[in-house]
């Protein structure tokens, strides 16, 4: 998904796709337990969207540990925006969630009581 645009003189730039962060799902006595892996975000470069079924999770992750004067040797982490969706089986339009930020870890407690299933 991601683009390519024509750079300063000519050149193709690579822009930056967002990365999908790992998520778990769980099912849970009164709805669902979804965790996302978001280590080193802040919790106000976050946002959780609902749509229909559609639980959105999106921001950016920051590179905030660096050095002046340091050059990478090696980088495996990503960083830039981020973006993940996952189609639940159930009408989110009247859930009820619940967000905390954990070790590394976005919980979003998601209560489907009296909400119906597709």
């Amino acid at each position: 998904m991601s683009k390519r645009n024509i750079g300063w003189r000519g050149f193709l730039v690579e822009s930056p796709a967002p990365w999908e962060p790992s998520v778990d799902v769980y099912r849970t006595r009164d709805g669902w337990l979804l965790k996302f892996d978001l280590a080193g975000v802040k919790a106000e470069d976050v946002t959780v969207s609902l749509r229909g079924r559609r639980i959105t999770v999106q921001g950016i992750r920051r590179d905030s540990i660096v050095e002046e004067a340091c050059s990478y040797y090696s980088m495996e982490i990503s960083y830039n925006r981020f973006q993940r969706s996952i189609e639940m089986p159930v009408d989110l339009e009247n859930a009820r969630l619940t967000l905390e930020a954990r070790d590394g870890l976005l919980l979003v407690r998601v209560n489907t009581e009296g909400v119906d299933y597709v």
